[in-house]
């Protein structure tokens, strides 16, 4: 279900590219196995729909393209630059001090299957395992420049996984093929993912694409300072529908909230990009620290 958080990534993603005259893209990442949920991608649609913000062509379906992720992880494979891993989480976690709550945050790997399995078959008969097939890292930081947040350092940490245990493609690995099937050149997401840049810009290189600009902008978090969820109750647009809380009530808030409006009031989307586009530049009033949401304040969304 999309959140407070997500409609706010979608309302300054639109404004930026529908400013700039540019083309503007709808994938669908349904690949995750247990988190893909019956229904969401219609609820998806309909909540965007909802707020008024709109996307050029056909959404693009992951699910619908393993194969050619799959030829791409074969072809890292051949080149020596990725490698069959049968070495489960447990066993990595148990390599590190302590577990950790977050893949971003994980351990990084140690390294026990570079070098071991010569290909996926080999792997799988020498373990009896399914392997899992991760990239090869020999640096310790890939600096890029963000859109948003300027200069970062890239620190990158350990070997990654590019293909998983089933055969299904990593969120790294499919994004990168994706951008370049699609012809992305501008990336706007959640700052959660900044530490996925480095990686991902290591497989352009790798594949000899020429990588996006990447725009990380804050996340929208609770009172405790962590990031946006149900813990922090209910903040799923579908709620608010259900509520009888209108879109432009939420658009408003949403603008107040990151710089666009001097005040909260109701607002649609359309009356939005004619003011970022008489502005120009919007981006500059967007506060760079994350948007702390109080319980009243989405209570009051109605506004």
């Amino acid at each position: 279900m999309l959140h407070l958080g997500n409609a706010r990534t979608f309302l300054l993603t639109w404004l930026d590219i529908r400013t700039r005259g540019g083309t503007l893209l709808l994938r669908i990442e349904d690949i995750d196995g247990p988190r893909v949920k019956s229904g969401a991608e219609r609820a998806t649609l309909e909540d965007l729909a909802w707020l008024g913000l709109d996307w050029d062509g056909a959404p693009l379906r992951q699910s619908e393209h393993c194969a050619r992720y799959r030829a791409h992880v074969d072809g890292l494979i051949e080149r020596g630059l990725a490698y069959p891993c049968i070495c489960t989480r447990k066993e990595i976690e148990d390599a590190a001090s302590a577990p950790h709550e977050d893949w971003l945050d994980a351990a990084p790997y140690p390294g026990t299957c570079r070098g071991r399995f010569p290909t996926l078959a080999a792997a799988r008969a020498a373990t009896g395992r399914e392997p899992a097939v991760r990239y090869r890292v020999d640096v310790e930081r890939v600096p890029f420049v963000d859109g948003f947040r300027g200069a970062q350092d890239g620190r990158i940490r350990g070997d990654f996984v590019i293909q998983k245990r089933d055969g299904e493609p990593a969120y790294q690995l499919a994004v990168v093929a994706d951008d370049h099937a699609q012809g992305i050149t501008r990336v706007m997401r959640g700052d959660d993912l900044v530490p996925s840049t480095p990686r991902q810009l290591l497989l352009y290189a790798a594949l000899g694409w020429e990588a996006p600009q990447f725009a990380h902008l804050p996340l929208l978090v609770g009172e405790d300072g962590r990031r946006l969820a149900k813990r922090h109750g209910d903040t799923s647009l579908r709620s608010y529908r259900e509520r009888g809380i209108d879109a432009e009530s939420v658009l408003g808030w949403l603008a107040a909230r990151s710089g666009l409006l001097p005040a909260r009031r109701r607002c649609s989307a359309t009356e939005l990009l004619a003011r970022c586009r008489d502005r120009g530049g919007f981006l500059d009033a967007v506060p760079r620290d994350p948007l702390v949401v109080h319980a009243d304040e989405i209570d009051g969304a109605r506004g």
